[in-house]
């Protein structure tokens, strides 16, 4: 099934605007997040004790915060849980076995007992354990990223390697900065960046390299049928003949994340926002950045080599191996 028949888009034309459209986007999401005081990281990587409230009624958040600070529990962080009658409460400090928590829920019991608080969830983790998790977080979206260098450069040449991973790059940093520019906005987004966040951050990895691996793919099989042709439009023609099927994969992708977001319930509305929204940068960059960083990266090198008049033509354009 193709939804598009003998597109001829020129891409490769608007690549510099596009340079500037993500830099933009990837400028304003970054400084948001030390305006908006770091991003929100969950409990995994924190440490400390959370609680999932539920009252019959819907509390006022700042009477719960001032109820924690008399309590004890300083700079607490207190915030809606999907719907108005549940409250998340998050404090970083630890105690044995249960004993944070019992203190919570009995100032709860006793301040809004005409609510009847009900803690449906609890959580504790260890400072120390938080510290090492944030750290493993980090490592392993640094070797996917160093894994997947190594491959496409290994499958076609260097030049490709980097310009997946900086698309990839690209891809991660717009949905962090999305994230932080829209938490907290709304009460379907708190967002925190916890484990599952960190899976989702993973799979729009794979899910975008994958992409970008299919239209280097298609370049190659060109560059042999079409040897007169200059290295901008073989790119252009390898873009719109993979333009039905980029179309039909991420869509689809795209359909079930937006199901999930909505429907899939408060514990997986982060990783389903972070896909949603990895899914359409990962296609975009797959086009406008990947594609075009190997355009531009040739192109110089072949200058540096040949006159002007010759650049990008097939007879100083070295065909992928």
């Amino acid at each position: 099934m193709r939804f598009f028949h003998k597109t001829n888009i020129d891409f490769m034309s608007k690549r510099r605007t596009w340079y500037l459209v993500s830099l933009s986007v990837i400028a304003v999401g970054l400084i948001s997040i030390p305006i908006k005081g770091g991003l929100d990281y969950g409990l995994d990587f924190t440490g400390g004790t959370e609680m999932v409230v539920q009252f019959n009624q819907a509390p006022d958040a700042g009477e719960v915060r001032s109820m924690m600070n008399n309590a004890g529990f300083q700079k607490s962080e207190i915030k809606t849980y999907g719907d108005p009658n549940k409250l998340l409460i998050r404090t970083q400090t630890v105690g044995e076995g249960t004993v944070v928590g019992d203190r919570i829920r009995a100032i709860l019991e006793q301040t809004f007992k005409d609510r009847s608080p009900k803690v449906l969830e609890e959580q504790k983790v260890g400072a120390k354990v938080g510290g090492e998790l944030r750290r493993d977080a980090f490592l392993a979206v640094l070797f996917s990223l160093i894994a997947i260098l190594l491959y496409v450069a290994f499958r076609f040449k260097f030049i490709y390697g980097v310009g997946a991973v900086v698309a990839l790059f690209h891809d991660v940093l717009v949905t962090l900065g999305i994230i932080s520019l829209v938490d907290g906005a709304t009460p379907f987004t708190n967002f925190e960046i916890d484990q599952n966040m960190i899976a989702a951050l993973l799979t729009l990895v794979g899910l975008s390299v994958n992409d970008t691996v299919v239209i280097f793919d298609r370049m190659r099989e060109n560059q042999k049928i079409y040897r007169s042709m200059s290295l901008m439009e073989l790119m252009n023609k390898s873009l719109n003949e993979t333009l039905s099927r980029t179309i039909i994969t991420s869509g689809t992708i795209f359909i079930v994340t937006v199901v999930l977001f909505f429907f899939g319930g408060e514990v997986n509305r982060g990783f389903a926002f972070a896909l949603t929204i990895g899914i359409i940068t990962g296609t975009y960059s797959s086009i406008y950045i990947a594609s075009a960083i190997v355009l531009d990266v040739t192109n110089r090198k072949l200058a540096s080599k040949t006159s002007p008049l010759t650049v990008g033509k097939a007879a100083s354009y070295e065909p992928v191996k």
